[in-house]
């Protein structure tokens, strides 16, 4: 149909397809502010919404109270440690100078150094029991970390049957929770997608087009990128049951269109040719014709032909003679390409009277 309009209508259209898309773009960031906000209607919930706190607690305080020990332990173990490595250096170095001290004495076999002797070996004694108390320091912790590791594994035992319950619990009112706000999309967006249609079918050539073409690109956009990723899927039966459901409705009714028009068709080409000339719009028809098609049916003609008046498949008027000069022109043509003269002078071949140019000075 652009190449029947006129230079600046098309303009003006392009213009007013803009208008329609930023009109649209406006409405989904609208719309998909609102159905983003949508889940927050529902509570948030969590795993303790479902377990039983009675007997978790306990367990879980249990569970914290060994981490908190084991920890604890960790660090008093490292502090031993370190001091039994000490305690052990200190002990190997006064066992190291008292082998060489008793080396010389034999050496020298002085008796006045056995006194000397006696408290030497105090002395390693000593560090000898300092040793061995670092050594049961850090055994000590040992045995405090293992007992708290294993009250933490106990207690998790007897706490994981009822977190994997309330788990269970916790997924399936998940699920629900989904539902209702898939629900409340789709009650948000399906009135949309109704609304979009009955717009298509009554308002689409309205003088407010733009603002309907842009509020169905919206619906459109709302019911499948907004509403459809969310759709339950359950192992994809929802899915492709409603895609089956979607895809006879739509069957349906394109079926059901194709009938009509071609009753609507067959019945037209009953119709005697002036009739159906009249019923067709000036635009349509040349819109048609470009496309070399017939106006009436639809059908391919060949229009380079000049022999070819008439539609073969339907009898339509294609082409008529100019009264005034004379000239083979289109049969829905307002002038005359020859001489200009308006189309009133073929009204016996079927063309309704139309106003003649004003005369120019």
């Amino acid at each position: 149909m652009s190449k029947s309009l006129r230079l600046s209508e098309k303009w003006f259209r392009r213009g007013l397809w803009v208008v329609a898309l930023v009109f649209a773009s406006f409405l989904i960031g609208l719309g998909s502010t609102i159905v983003g906000d949508l889940p927050q209607v529902e509570r948030t919930l969590t795993l303790d919404d479902f377990i039983d706190k009675a007997a978790a607690e306990p367990l879980r305080a249990t569970v914290r109270n060994a981490q908190r020990t084991e920890q604890e332990s960790t660090r008093e173990r490292e502090q031993a440690e370190l001091a039994l490595v000490t305690a052990q250096q200190t002990s190997r170095a006064a066992r190291e100078t008292f082998g060489n001290w008793l080396a010389t004495r034999r050496a020298t076999a002085q008796p006045d150094q056995d006194t000397e002797l006696i408290a030497r070996t105090k002395a390693l004694d000593t560090l000898k029991a300092k040793e061995d108390e670092a050594q049961r320091a850090v055994g000590a912790q040992r045995q405090i970390a293992l007992d708290a590791r294993q009250a933490r594994q106990s207690a998790q035992q007897k706490l994981a049957p009822l977190e994997d319950e309330a788990r269970k619990k916790l997924e399936a009112e998940n699920r629900r929770v989904e539902l209702r706000v898939f629900g409340y999309r789709l009650a948000l967006t399906l009135p949309l997608l109704l609304i979009a249609g009955w717009l298509f079918v009554k308002k689409r050539k309205s003088t407010y087009w733009p603002f309907v073409w842009g509020f169905i690109f919206f619906a459109l956009f709302a019911f499948f990128v907004e509403l459809v990723p969310y759709l339950p899927s359950y192992g994809g039966y929802v899915r492709y049951v409603v895609g089956i459901v979607v895809t006879a409705l739509v069957g349906r009714y394109a079926i059901i269109a194709l009938n009509r028009y071609l009753a609507r068709q067959k019945l037209a080409e009953a119709q005697p040719d002036t009739v159906r000339r009249n019923e067709l719009s000036y635009d349509t028809a040349l819109a048609r014709l470009a496309k070399s098609v017939c106006p009436g049916c639809e059908r391919p003609v060949d229009l380079k032909n000049t022999e070819i008046d008439f539609c073969p498949h339907c009898g339509i008027g294609l082409f008529d003679h100019c009264r005034a000069c004379e000239a083979r022109k289109s049969a829905f043509s307002r002038f005359c390409h020859a001489c200009g003269t308006g189309a009133a002078a073929a009204a016996p071949q079927g063309i309704p009277p139309q106003v003649q140019p004003a005369s120019t000075t």
